[in-house]
């Protein structure tokens, strides 16, 4: 799934997609603490939150997240298009709570993937 696909299964709004196609979601951490998602080991992450600051998009790119989605329908910071362009993060927002996010994720995911028996 891409970046463009999750702005849709959202219902959400790409305010930065990056440059190129850019890498598919394989993993989605949900967190509002930045502690925990350093911790994540997971290659083509997406990560959701509901923590509208510039620290998250710098998290991101510390742990080579694919990409950010702010959840509930937050406002922005003004700074923090410009972070995301300057840092090559993708940038989408969500009318919807972190948890709903999570769950339509899920779905699109497993839809995308079908499992093997």
């Amino acid at each position: 799934m891409t970046v463009e696909r999750v702005a849709q299964v959202l219902d959400g709004k790409t305010l930065y997609a990056g440059e190129g196609p850019g890498r598919p979601v394989r993993h989605v951490v949900a967190s509002d603490l930045m502690s925990d998602v350093l911790l994540v080991d997971d290659d083509d992450m997406l990560l959701v939150t509901s923590l509208a600051s510039d620290q998250v998009l710098r998290t991101a790119q510390i742990v080579g997240a694919m990409g950010v989605v702010v959840a509930n329908g937050k406002p922005l910071p003004s700074t923090m298009v410009d972070v995301a362009r300057s840092l090559g993060v993708p940038l989408i927002t969500a009318p919807h709570p972190k948890y709903e996010c999570c769950v339509r994720l899920h779905l699109a995911l497993a839809a995308a993937v079908p499992e093997s028996r």
